[in-house]
């Protein structure tokens, strides 16, 4: 009978899902330690975690925090910290003078467009081991992965 290690490391290696959270995670720490380089702003990827869940004109913490499964405290830390660097700011909403919405500084837009752009030349290396047809079809199946799990939410 197989070690419990050995047979965890292959149920993993076997996990077509295990792999992908894995390459994210790999992939999402090489592009942290460009754009630190680059931008001279150090994130975290509790950091970047926020990016996604912020709409433009902005969002409540209390959004923010259901979006990302976690706490008001733990996200407005996040946020805390985001503000210091000149990325996040908080402002009044509109819509309820009680309110306040997160929102990108112009320094942070700037920034989250840099971003994707280290995001480029990271998926052109990827192009260069793959190939252009391969990363096309991953391109489509995480595209149709994403509108599925969109589209039947927890």
């Amino acid at each position: 009978m197989p070690s419990f290690p050995s047979q965890l490391e292959r149920a993993k290696s076997d996990s077509v899902l295990q792999l992908l959270f894995k390459a994210a995670r790999l992939w999402n720490e090489r592009a942290l330690a460009v754009a630190s380089k680059t931008s001279g702003i150090t994130l975290r990827a509790s950091h970047t975690a926020i990016f996604p869940h912020l709409d433009l004109q902005g969002t409540r913490l209390t959004v923010l925090a259901s979006r990302l499964g976690i706490s008001k405290q733990a996200v407005g830390q996040l946020v805390e910290e985001l503000e210091g660097m000149g990325v996040l700011e908080r402002t009044e909403d509109e819509t309820d003078a009680r309110a306040r919405l997160v929102r990108f500084t112009p320094r942070g837009r700037k920034a989250l467009m840099q971003g994707l752009s280290i995001l480029k030349s990271l998926e052109d290396e990827v192009e260069r081991t793959i190939g252009a047809k391969d990363l096309g079809r991953l391109h489509q199946n995480l595209a149709d992965m994403v509108a599925r799990a969109e589209a039947h939410p927890k």
